[in-house]
């Protein structure tokens, strides 16, 4: 019997949804007075959310004391936190750049060695930032439309970053091609003086066994 038109894309789009797993929270040990940093690069008009959670080990008498503050390149201030405990945070990105996000350790004053602390960040942008139960409460829509959506926002993703690879593809193209043809101009050049001062070593040494007659 065969399957209604629709039946294969959509058994497709399902496919690709199950492959396409959600990220995995970061969790690592923040010593004290220490300064943990994680970067990434992100697109442009991208939303970015997060949640952080900083705990103290078991059987610790301080409590968790850490400052986090999201940068860009530039160093411009996204985010920043002051004895963060757990929280959450969002930001859309202006330009394509490099995103950093720093977890500072602080020793409370009066006591001494503070002992690791565990950070746990789940960091998520693009597609997986997105809330699609909130989307599906306000445009009242059912779960397979839904999935679609969101395999709609995918796949509108992985035509931006083909896109994107595609226009750095073209300026390493260029700037490959204006550096050889400053190599050729460079090698030219050089060519040139050194056949111009072969030239000159030649009527020189000429010229000076002249003056000293050895040769007529």
């Amino acid at each position: 019997m065969p399957l209604p038109p629709g039946r294969p894309r959509l058994s497709l789009a399902l496919a690709l949804l199950l492959l396409v797993g959600p990220a995995r929270p970061i969790s690592f040990q923040l010593p004290g007075k220490a300064r943990k940093c994680l970067r990434e690069e992100i697109h442009r008009d991208t939303l970015v959310t997060g949640e952080y959670e900083i705990g103290a080990p078991p059987g610790s008498s301080t409590g968790p004391s850490a400052n986090l503050k999201i940068t860009d390149s530039a160093g411009h201030i996204l985010y920043a936190k002051e004895d963060a405990t757990k929280g959450k945070f969002a930001f859309t990105t202006e330009d394509y750049d490099m995103f950093e996000a720093c977890f500072e350790s602080k020793l409370p004053v009066g006591t001494g060695r503070m002992p690791d602390q565990l950070v746990i960040l789940d960091m998520k942008h693009g597609v997986e930032a997105k809330n699609y139960e909130e989307i599906a409460k306000v445009e009242k829509l059912k779960p397979l439309e839904v999935e679609l959506r969101r395999l709609e926002d995918l796949s509108e993703s992985i035509v931006n970053d083909f896109a994107y690879m595609k226009k750095r593809e073209e300026e390493m193209r260029d700037t490959n091609e204006s550096t050889n043809t400053r190599v050729l101009y460079f090698s030219i050049f050089s060519m040139c003086c050194l056949i111009g001062l072969a030239t000159w070593q030649v009527f020189y040494l000429r010229r000076f066994f002249k003056a000293k007659k050895l040769i007529e």
